[in-house]
């Protein structure tokens, strides 16, 4: 007995030594899921927090509360938009821009660029909106957020004063034509006008003096644009040019935006409704382009 006794002994005490490792086993994974239900309800609750600062904050708000609106525009496309003799940004959409701040409460930062990079740059953050000639259309419409046209632009046909072959959009045919890379313009003349004229070689500028001193220099046949644009070029540089024909079409433009900022859109409306109600807009178009605004 004495034996049998000892041989139980020590299988009993192994059960027992299992049963309460594996007691202590679970005693610490209910532990555990103890712990993560309430670390995990804090990132939940961060989490919400979140969404609801950013449901309360809005990019007006942070314009305001930053003091500055930054507005991307080229630069190089005057008289809407240069560096003037003391290389500070100049012209029509500059004005725009500093009283549509001023209007905002807040100063205005220029960052200048090409053309073809001002809309990446808004849909990254890098700018707030972008004042530079940018036409209102569906397409871009699905990319951005426009406030109401500020400005109209009659488009024509831009050739060298010796050229009497091109009077008409069907005499691009087997000709050189250039145009602002990324613009309307462009879409336009690759939508639009090679469809329905016929073969044509389109040749993309990032600036407008770049594409008048090609035409210049007859290495291109002709430009598309608008009279506003090219005078104050054409005056300094001389260039032997002329429009020719009729409007090949009317082009308006707004302040463009990042999408989903109904009440910055708002701001910068009203902002553009006050200065035409006031005479202020009436003001700084005299002051750019010697005449009265078209009527809307």
């Amino acid at each position: 007995m004495l034996k049998s006794k000892k041989s139980r002994n020590p299988l009993f005490l192994t059960l027992s030594a299992v049963l309460l490792v594996v007691l202590a086993l679970t005693g610490c994974g209910s532990n555990n899921n103890g712990n993560n239900a309430p670390s995990s309800a804090p990132s939940n609750n961060a989490a919400n927090g979140g969404s609801s600062a950013n449901a309360d904050s809005n990019l007006l708000n942070e314009i305001k509360t930053a003091g500055v609106i930054k507005v991307g525009l080229m630069g190089t496309y005057a008289p809407y938009n240069f560096l003037n003799e003391n290389k500070e940004i100049d012209g029509f959409d500059a004005d725009i821009a500093k009283e549509v701040a001023k209007r905002l409460g807040v100063k205005v930062e220029f960052a200048p660029q090409e053309f073809s990079g001002l809309i990446p740059s808004l849909q990254a953050g890098k700018i707030d909106a972008i004042i530079s000639q940018v036409t209102i259309t569906d397409e871009r419409k699905q990319q951005i957020d426009f406030t109401q046209p500020y400005i109209t632009n009659q488009v024509k046909i831009i050739v060298k004063d010796d050229n009497n072959s091109i009077t008409k959009l069907e005499d691009f045919k087997g000709k050189n034509i250039g145009v602002g890379l990324g613009t309307n313009d462009e879409s336009y003349l690759r939508n639009d006008v090679l469809p329905q004229v016929g073969n044509f070689e389109i040749k993309t500028y990032d600036d407008v003096i770049t594409s008048l001193q090609d035409l210049n220099a007859g290495r291109i046949d002709a430009t598309i644009n608008n009279l506003y644009a090219l005078k104050p070029i054409v005056d300094k540089n001389g260039y032997k040019i002329k429009a020719v024909g009729d409007a090949i079409k009317s082009d308006q433009a707004g302040i463009a935006i990042r999408k989903n900022n109904p009440e910055f859109l708002a701001a910068l409306d009203q902002a553009l409704t006050d200065m035409k109600a006031d005479g202020t807009y009436n003001t700084i178009f005299q002051k750019w382009f010697g005449e009265e605004p078209p009527a809307e």
